[in-house]
């Protein structure tokens, strides 16, 4: 194995302000493993905020055009573009993704999904993950779940109270920019 430490500037073209978070902005390091069946990048940081998250979407943007997954209606098997997707739920044994207008049946469980989806993509539940990138609005209920609302659609999805402080406060990073 051999390491090579390079400027960030020299790896990514990004942003300036991406690059300065609190204190020295980022270390970069590139490991070469001969022989490696599949990339990976591994990013390491303090906090989750919206830098980290930006470049998690950036790096997971630069394979070969928008990022599908394979999801069933019927018989009939769809690559829908992650972006598209609103929410993913269970019900009973299945997961169901959730578009503006459609319902597909996804083969993953919901632990799969947390794995493969981009940084936008956060658990709300212990049976929904959301697409806060599509997010309306939250309508907070104190003793019960608070719904969701999605942009251009009328679908909900139930945020419970255990997730709601996690979910309120990453889509204020994530859309404020706080």
């Amino acid at each position: 194995m051999y390491t090579v430490n390079i400027g960030f500037e020299k790896v990514l073209n990004v942003k300036r302000n991406m690059l300065r978070g609190k204190g020295n902005g980022m270390k970069v390091r590139i490991e070469i493993e001969e022989g490696l069946a599949e990339e990976e990048v591994i990013i390491r940081c303090g906090q989750l905020n919206d830098s980290v998250v930006s470049l998690q979407n950036y790096i997971s943007g630069q394979g070969n055009g928008k990022r599908c997954l394979s999801l069933q209606n019927a018989e009939t098997e769809f690559f829908v573009p992650m972006d598209e997707v609103y929410f993913f739920e269970t019900e009973g044994r299945e997961v169901l993704a959730h578009t503006a207008d459609k319902i597909f049946t996804c083969s993953h469980k919901l632990y799969e999904l947390e794995e493969i989806l981009p940084g936008n993509f956060m658990r709300i539940s212990k049976s929904s993950i959301a697409n806060l990138d599509l997010v309306y609005s939250i309508t907070r209920n104190l003793t019960a779940s608070s719904a969701m609302a999605f942009v251009g659609s009328n679908k909900r999805a139930m945020v419970s109270r255990a997730y709601f402080k996690a979910v309120a406060d990453r889509l204020k990073v994530r859309k404020l920019g706080l």
